[in-house]
């Protein structure tokens, strides 16, 4: 079952349990706009390379859609149907007056340089401006992108209708970005552990842990982790996967896989086989990469463990 599917089965189970009226059902199934656009643009060796741009609109009842922009290779307009959906009812759930979109880009950003990054999101954005908006679509950071990217997007926004800093959220302080966003979502990580272990009466402090994912999320989920006491055996990303019984030093890390984009080749734990991530022996599994992971077999084979 793909993300689309699963999102709209999980939907019709709670309207169902809500008694949602069949009509409105339906209605909140079907996207208000759904975006492909392709963008093609220069490589830094003179070659040219096209890239397929999406961007889903879901719902703006309750006000201005908003979402994260994803770089993956794997992106394709289910999985951002199925995440414009969600954003729609963690908007509402929470009771703050958006409604849901998201947007990406099939590409792996690991393997263009920061100019050809750059010029990737300009002709984006070129292709959407007039789609997004203050009072109509507000894009955020999400897997591959950071506050550099939606610095982009706000200033070739901003050439097609004046400065508009409120365009996209994850920008630069300097920018009119908010204090903590970066870490925002891998704090989440850690209040949510915080108090699932709490019903077991433990803490952070003296747990061993494996996180999948070393982006936005797992990477500040891994730093702050370490700051409570926790201790890292073993993280992935798309570059390989490393492990230390004794713990991984987080900081070195975070250095290592800035100036290396990527953990690969650092020399502080042995590399594994990332495929083997989600049954190393620890006390927490934190799951920070691609959505989908957990599933039925993955729940047995725990199960079985």
């Amino acid at each position: 079952m793909n993300a689309l599917a699963a999102t709209s089965r999980n939907f019709k189970q709670a309207a169902k349990l809500l008694g949602l009226d069949s009509k409105l059902e339906k209605s909140l199934l079907i996207p208000f706009r759904e975006i492909k656009v392709e963008c093609t643009i220069p490589k830094d060796d003179g070659t040219l390379a096209s890239f397929v741009g999406f961007r889903v609109q879901h719902d703006n009842a309750r006000g201005p859609m908003k979402g994260g922009i994803r770089y993956h290779h794997e992106v394709d307009p289910d999985e951002v149907n199925a995440l414009a959906q969600l954003m729609t009812w963690k908007t509402a759930v929470a009771n703050i007056p958006y409604g849901g979109a998201k947007g990406g880009i099939g590409c792996s950003p690991g393997q263009l340089s920061i100019s050809e990054l750059e010029r990737l999101t300009r002709v984006f954005t070129q292709k959407i401006h007039d789609l997004i908006g203050i009072h109509t679509d507000v894009p955020a950071p999400d897997m591959g992108t950071n506050s550099q990217t939606m610095a982009w997007i706000l200033d070739e926004y901003s050439k097609f209708h004046g400065y508009s800093p409120a365009v996209v959220t994850g920008k630069p302080v300097d920018l009119g970005g908010s204090l903590g966003r970066d870490a925002a979502t891998g704090r989440g990580v850690l209040f949510a552990t915080e108090a699932l272990l709490a019903e077991y009466g433990k803490s952070i402090s003296g747990q061993r842990f494996v996180i999948q994912g070393f982006g936005n999320v797992g990477s500040w989920a891994a730093q702050l982790i370490s700051e409570a006491g926790g201790k890292v055996i073993a993280v992935s990303d798309v570059t390989g996967a490393i492990k230390n019984s004794n713990g991984l030093d987080i900081l070195k890390l975070l250095k290592h896989s800035v100036e290396n984009r990527g953990i690969k080749g650092f020399d502080g734990g042995d590399a594994i086989d990332p495929k083997s991530l989600l049954t190393e022996d620890c006390d927490v599994l934190v799951p920070a990469a691609l959505g989908g992971v957990i599933n039925r077999f993955f729940s047995l084979l725990f199960f079985i463990l």
